[in-house]
């Protein structure tokens, strides 16, 4: 099932390359643009190309492109009013259509009439790719290229022999665009892993959604829907995609997405078209103050929202969401406004299928721990062991990021778990499957090569507690350590103790009706959940302490995933003597070393 390192190495290289033909179209804009509002123009010609060049190809079967039989239909079917846009798209043999005289090749031919020509271009597309360009601010830059009197130049630049957009694949150009965005993101010290997530990752959680899964199956093969609520360029569902269809090759997979950012928007949207999906699964808009798939259900969601982004614009649709409790996404809890990460991992939860739906989604260390007892994040880990949905996590190693070397984690959320492995959690450290990257991209320092990639989902597979090894071909040994423990065994009981005040004399601080006084000294403490109040206190508390007593009315529940403490392996000091006759062995290297250098200087 996996994708070959070959073919991914070389997947990578043609992207360089083709990346390298579009950037050096950039050195046009130098002087009118900035390097780093490059992107303004590059990203939606890249779009418009690719648009423009599927159309000039030919249908199996014709001797006609795709763009003259779509202007022939647009005059053979002028009066059908609404209906003919079926029609065009029909002849098209693609969901958009162009209906323009206008091709690059005749768009080069007249440079003195190139804005007039080229609006006429623009317009002549259907109105799916004229919202994409209306959202990328395009028809701005068409207007300032030609103030600058660049338009012409950029045309030709597209317009070049080794410019042919058609010959990519969804794949390719999703590696195309990643390339592209980084190299704008850097121009302005931007951070360019907000936009997409590295291919090794992706590929990872895909594999990790579909073990253990049981797929919906009939005679026309399986039926799949995958959700993106930070969808980016989509490159998750087309990976997604690639990997359900790699299982069955009849699978109907349909995928759907959401994303804020109006380029990335238009580049999923452009993509989604091309290759024939529906455009209209794609939706702009905030996921969490403006959530544009209420009362959707989906089998699999797989997301890398942005973590330490704070929330306080969303705020009042999101507490207002909150507000609406089991009726809304965010019931269980809000967490920290500087942090909206966990509010992205309840609203996946709330679009899985009920009995069925699984996810995976990106999450940093703090999703693990932050927050008190029944504070937002602890009760959401709560509300996810109490429902017996929290099937794994999987600890990434560091520096596999583009924009970050943070520990990160990897969350599977499955809705079926209850019946497959009741009351447990499979946690796994894979921060040492690795391998190290000759060339650092950004803060990515390693990669997660297959080798890596098939021992962590072995590892997951396995759903038991041990050590899984391999060797790579240097003889480095890899390793994922997991444990398998019981989800109740997170949480806590945060007891309240109060202690009296003792006076000069060593007595309690009574009031006048002989009660211990309101200025008692109070502490907190946890303690397992399973474990009676009672008895953990005669044992931990008492003996240390004999007047003082808990508060139950005070009493919390908590719950928390102690991960780093869990797998932490005490190495022990090298004993002292070793040391002594370590540093005593340095000495006498050093000393006759120095008698060795003395001794040919004196002859």
């Amino acid at each position: 099932m996996s994708v070959s390192e070959d073919k991914i190495n070389e997947v990578t290289r043609r992207a360089q390359e083709n990346a390298n033909l579009i950037w050096n179209a950039a050195n046009s804009l130098f002087g009118a643009y900035k390097p780093h509002e490059y992107g303004l123009v590059i990203l939606p010609m890249c779009v418009i190309k690719r648009f423009h060049d599927c159309l000039e190809t030919k249908k199996d079967g014709s001797n006609k492109t795709r763009h003259e039989e779509v202007l022939e239909a647009d005059a053979k079917y002028a009066s059908f009013g609404p209906m003919k846009a079926d029609f065009l798209k029909e002849a098209a043999g693609y969901q958009f259509y162009n209906t323009s005289k206008y091709t690059f090749d005749l768009l080069a031919a007249d440079a003195e009439n190139i804005a007039d020509n080229f609006m006429d271009f623009l317009n002549g597309f259907s109105d799916n790719v004229k919202d994409i360009l209306s959202r990328m601010g395009f028809y701005g830059q068409v207007e300032r290229m030609k103030e600058a009197k660049l338009l012409y130049q950029i045309i030709l630049d597209f317009n070049a022999k080794d410019m042919d957009m058609s010959k990519y694949s969804s794949v390719d150009m999703g590696y195309i665009f990643e390339n592209l965005v980084q190299r704008f993101s850097e121009s302005y010290d931007e951070e360019a892993g907000a936009h997409f997530t590295s291919r090794d990752i992706i590929y990872l959680m895909c594999d990790l959604l579909v073990t253990n899964y049981e797929f919906d199956m009939d005679e026309d093969g399986m039926h799949c829907t995958v959700y993106d609520m930070t969808m980016g360029t989509s490159q998750m569902l087309t990976c997604m995609e690639e990997r359900l269809r790699q299982l069955d090759e009849k699978a109907n997979v349909t995928t759907f997405g959401q994303e804020i950012n109006p380029f990335t928007m238009g580049i999923a949207v452009a993509d989604t078209i091309i290759h024939g999906g529906d455009p209209d699964n794609m939706k702009f808009g905030d996921t969490l103050s403006d959530d544009q798939f209420s009362g959707f259900k989906f089998d699999f969601c797989i997301s890398n929202p942005p973590f330490g982004i704070d929330w306080k614009r969303e705020a009042p649709a999101i507490e207002l969401e909150y507000k609406k409790g089991d009726a809304g996404r965010f019931a269980p809890g809000l967490p920290s406004k500087s942090d909206g990460q966990m509010l992205f991992m309840l609203n996946g939860i709330s679009k899985l299928k009920d009995g069925s739906g699984k996810m995976a989604i990106i999450q940093n260390g703090s999703s693990l721990f932050t927050g008190d007892a029944e504070s937002g994040p602890s009760n959401i880990r709560k509300f996810l062991i109490d429902n017996d949905w929290l099937d794994a996590i999987v600890q990434l190693p560091n520096d596999s990021f583009y924009n970050t070397n943070i520990a990160t984690y990897i969350w599977i959320i499955d809705k079926s778990k209850p019946l497959r492995n009741p009351g447990v959690v499979n946690l796994i450290d894979a921060s040492q499957c690795y391998v190290t990257r000759r060339k650092n991209i950004g803060s990515k320092r390693v990669d997660i090569t297959n080798q890596c990639k098939d021992l962590i989902v072995k590892t997951y597979g396995a759903y038991t507690t041990g050590v899984f090894e391999d060797t790579l071909s240097n003889g480095k040994v890899i390793k994922c350590s997991s444990k398998v423990m019981d989800g109740i065994s997170f949480g806590y009981k945060k007891i309240v103790i109060e202690s009296p005040q003792i006076d000069e004399k060593g007595e309690i601080i009574k009031n006048k009706k002989g009660k211990v006084a309101d200025t008692s000294l109070r502490d907190t403490e946890n303690m397992p959940i399973t474990e009676d109040i009672d008895e953990y206190f005669d044992r931990e508390v008492r003996p240390y302490n004999k007047e003082a007593w808990v508060d139950k009315a005070k009493t919390k529940i908590g719950y928390e995933i102690p991960f780093t403490q869990l797998f932490y392996e005490f190495i022990p000091f090298e004993d002292t003597s070793e040391i002594a006759k370590r540093v005593q062995g340095d000495e006498e290297s050093l000393m006759a070393m120095l008698k060795d250098l003395f001794k040919k200087d004196g002859e």
